[in-house]
């Protein structure tokens, strides 16, 4: 009998960890960001929220507990230095399958997309990719999962009432990471993966880096973002130089990347990165509600646009009817005088 096909026959199902993603033993942002909205879930549901590292014996533990976390499980091991798909799954089924937690939380990131995807058909439970949102219904005290659907069109709540654990991948920038003042006592629990010889039928020989991305646009408090009203794939030359001249990064809207005018690197949006700095600069760009899903939830937006019924003026704090072609060299100049 699986006792994940009725949840009212799961009480050893308790908890809500986050996978704690890491890049060349660094853990990723979006952990940290998950954590804290892990928190705020977790005084709902009276439970414990937890970290899943893995890594190699070097992996560091301490900045999880930095943000509240109650216990951090660990699974050490040589082949898990870098990720790699098959024994990533094979160990995080392993562990989802001996402690039992409730509620999993993966970032949406290039990983965590791939990890969450494989892993939900390993532990046979459901998964809600690319969420914006969540929640714990007051009542049946299950995850609301929120994300957008139809091309961004409406905003769907799914949930996942008849499988443990209720998983879910989240974008980085969605929720804000927050720190506590007092560190807890550091709970670490060590878990020794079994890795087989089928897992490692895949193998890293070299890692590459892309030297062309100057900037992590996720991580920018400054971004300029082109759209089709810059009118060229010339101009972003000057989106370049406010960029240059703010201190920021470049992003641009999908339809700029479709036309080949910028690399997708850059590209801001729905099907791009989700972003939060402290000012974005949105050139040219009409505000699809696509592209608003990756950038509202930045502090100060300025909007440039010749429509004044453009809908990114809806979101912006500051918007400024004109074309972008005589205003943004206006701002450059500005700065730069300001700056002297």
């Amino acid at each position: 009998m699986d006792l994940r096909k009725n949840p009212n026959e799961q009480p050893n199902w308790k908890g809500i960890w986050v996978f704690a993603e890491q890049r060349d033993g660094i853990i990723q942002s979006v952990a940290f960001e998950l954590l804290s909205e892990a928190k705020n879930l977790a005084r709902t549901l009276s439970c414990e929220v937890s970290a899943v590292l893995l890594g190699d014996e070097k992996i560091e533990v301490d900045p999880l507990f930095e943000y509240g976390v109650d216990k951090v499980y660990v699974a050490a091991h040589p082949e898990l230095k870098n990720y790699l798909t098959a024994p990533y799954t094979s160990t995080l089924a392993e562990m989802v399958n001996t402690y039992k937690p409730e509620i999993f939380l993966i970032g949406a990131t290039t990983i965590g997309r791939d990890l969450a995807a494989r892993l939900a058909i390993r532990i046979n439970c459901g998964l809600t990719a690319d969420c914006t949102g969540l929640a714990i219904d007051p009542e049946k005290k299950i995850l609301q999962q929120t994300r957008p659907a139809f091309g961004g069109n409406i905003m769907a709540t799914i949930i996942s009432p008849n499988h443990r654990p209720q998983m879910a991948t989240v974008r980085p920038k969605v929720f804000k990471k927050i720190k506590i003042q007092k560190q807890k006592e550091k709970n670490v629990i060590k878990f020794s993966p079994v890795i087989k010889g089928e897992d490692l039928l895949v193998k890293i020989l070299e890692t590459i880096k892309d030297e062309s991305v100057k900037v992590n646009l996720q991580e920018a408090e400054i971004i300029v973002s082109g759209g089709r009203g810059i009118c060229d794939q010339k101009n972003f030359k000057m989106i370049e130089d406010l960029a240059s001249a703010l201190g920021g990064a470049v992003g641009a809207s999908r339809a700029t990347v479709d036309a080949g005018w910028i690399s997708a690197h850059h590209q801001v949006g729905q099907t791009g990165k989700t972003v939060a700095p402290k000012l974005y600069i949105a050139c040219g760009i009409a505000g699809k509600i696509q592209h608003l899903a990756g950038m509202q939830g930045a502090e100060t937006i300025v909007a440039i646009n010749k429509d004044p019924d453009a809908p990114i003026f809806k979101v912006a704090t500051y918007g400024i009817v004109g074309d972008c072609l005589e205003i943004v060299p206006a701002l450059i100049r500005k700065v730069k005088e300001l700056r002297i």
